[in-house]
């Protein structure tokens, strides 16, 4: 079927029986390490994977900025962070930018009661302590009570004294209060979701935040059990590239705060970290990674139990990725493929799949391979998931924002996915050369070189803002000169310029922005990233 067939099918059925319910799951600090991506070694994710062979999967999505409050604050209001304002900790839009519909607050706004668990908004300063409530939510959003504990002293340690280690594999039992934060959030939403059983007679919004694998990696200990340490190996490229400006690069200070990261001693900014260590690192990331997925799968699988997953769009997405010993680094805040890139799928009952069903699936069970459910490889970015979940409830499509529009509540900067389904049903990889033809993503710099605040700069000290540009054959960074007064950038004032050729570069290790012959590619792709994401819309 077309678009357009697509579109007045899915309003027919919305609007004929019931709207269809919306589960949204959040997965902090996930890059593409799921069974049913390209990346190697494999993870083991069989409940995601079962929800892939039926979803549409995006295989080259993209966040706006990889630190957690921007990026969440950015997809939630389909704003880009220039629009948010919020490129830190430090500010709630609504007061900052511009009073912006949210996600849940349109579906609410809608007829649905709309619910958070865990991590969804970036808790604090950047949703008003409240979480956005009651813009957003059709009641006070539940985050696990452990999460209190995350920069306590809870974890195992040779001496017997617990410590604050970022290697944080603990017997649940022997945790405050017996369990985790993750283990609670899925926990209450299956509750949740029985109750809708019994009680709901509106269509619910439901949105889970997993806190895992963010740093620390506290997780139930057996989980380490699935990834022997002497079958872990380095990252690909796990030197830090000449060619890489520093400017570039972050010396991963959330890291070197931790007990056995303190430990090692070692040289600043630079590192680099022992061999032995990398490979535990790499190994609790894993680790945590199946250990979320199992929270995952007992939330699809009460979805099932309670008879909504024939009836419910279900997305999952990562809010950034996380470096993993690339180029020397063992972070999020920079602008590599490794740390822009997310996974991203919709499950669409009766579209991307004919019939909607999960069942718990462990990962200690040795489980079959997932079928390969339909995948495309359209650039897309998380601002786009806003308007794509309009679309496909059958909801009044989300106007596109004007260049100027702080004073408008309810637009987006994005650009609905919903002509892409209609192709998915060819259960194989779909090039889409008519969709976005690059995306964009940025991060901030209070210096040319790394100290104390690289990572985390507070709006007052931002002094370089890094913008990239990831196109199906490129990706192009300049950092360039930045006043957080005035929220501007100055292309006159470049610091740095970064350049990788994707096709034969796809670890983007060899900067060749400053090569001359490559200085009309370099200019061309230059004048792209200033016309900026408008100018990459579909024509």
């Amino acid at each position: 079927m077309d678009f357009l067939l697509l579109l007045l099918a899915i309003t027919h059925v919305a609007s004929a029986v019931q709207k269809p319910n919306v589960l949204f799951l959040i997965i902090d600090d996930l890059r593409p390490v799921i069974g049913s991506y390209d990346f190697s070694p494999k993870v083991l994710t069989p409940n995601i994977d079962q929800l892939a062979s039926q979803s549409l999967q995006f295989n080259n999505a993209h966040a706006q900025q990889t630190v957690c409050a921007p990026s969440r604050t950015s997809f939630l209001t389909s704003r880009r962070p220039d629009s948010t304002h919020l490129y830190d900790f430090g500010s709630y839009w609504r007061t900052h930018a511009g009073n912006f519909t949210t996600l849940p607050q349109y579906f609410k706004e809608n007829g649905y009661n709309s619910y958070s668990i865990g991590k969804v908004f970036h808790p604090g300063v950047p949703s008003n302590y409240n979480d956005d409530y009651p813009y957003s939510w059709s009641a006070p959003a539940y985050h696990p009570s452990t999460q209190q504990y995350k920069m306590s002293k809870v974890c195992p340690s040779e001496s017997g004294s617990p410590v604050m280690n970022l290697l944080c594999a603990v017997n649940v039992f022997t945790q405050p209060e017996a369990t985790l934060p993750d283990i609670q959030s899925s926990d209450h939403a299956v509750d949740m979701i029985k109750e809708f059983k019994q009680s709901s007679t509106k269509p619910f919004f439901l949105a889970v935040g997993f806190h895992k694998p963010h740093i620390p990696y506290k997780f139930p200990e057996e989980f380490l059990s699935l990834y022997p340490l002497s079958e872990i190996g380095l990252a690909p490229n796990p030197l830090i590239p000449k060619g890489l400006p520093s400017v570039a690069f972050s010396p991963y200070n959330q890291l070197r705060i931790r007990n056995d990261v303190i430990a090692l001693n070692l040289s600043y900014p630079y590192g680099p970290i022992p061999e032995t260590f990398q490979r535990q690192i790499r190994q609790h990331y894993f680790a945590a990674v199946s250990y979320t997925d199992m929270m995952v799968g007992k939330v699809l699988e009460q979805l099932t139990k309670s008879g909504f997953a024939e009836n419910t769009l279900i997305v999952l997405a990562g809010d950034h990725g996380w470096s993993l010993g690339d180029h020397g680094d063992w972070c999020k805040y920079e602008n590599f493929e490794t740390v822009t890139r997310v996974p991203l799928m919709f499950h669409v009952p009766n579209v991307t799949t004919t019939r909607s069903h999960f069942e718990l699936k462990s990962p200690f069970l040795s489980p079959k391979p997932e079928p390969k459910g339909p995948q495309t490889d359209a650039l897309t970015e998380l601002v786009d998931i806003f308007p794509t979940l309009a679309d496909l409830a059958g909801l009044k499509p989300v106007p596109m924002c004007p260049k100027e529009s702080s004073k408008i509540e309810l637009c987006t900067e994005g650009l609905s996915l919903a002509p892409i389904f209609d192709k998915s049903k060819q259960r194989k990889v779909h090039n889409d050369e008519e969709w976005k033809d690059a995306v964009f993503s940025q991060y901030p710099r209070p210096s040319d070189t790394p100290q104390k605040n690289t990572d985390l700069p507070d709006l007052k000290d931002i002094k370089i803002m890094g913008y990239s540009m990831r196109t199906k054959h490129y990706r192009y960074t300049e950092w360039v000169a930045f006043d957080p007064a005035t929220y501007q950038a100055d292309f006159s004032q470049v610091h740095a310029k970064e350049l990788y050729l994707r096709d034969d570069d796809s670890l983007e290790d060899f900067n060749v922005a400053y090569e001359e012959r490559y200085a009309d590619l370099a200019a061309s792709l230059r004048k792209k990233l200033i016309a900026g994401w408008r100018a990459a819309l579909p024509k």
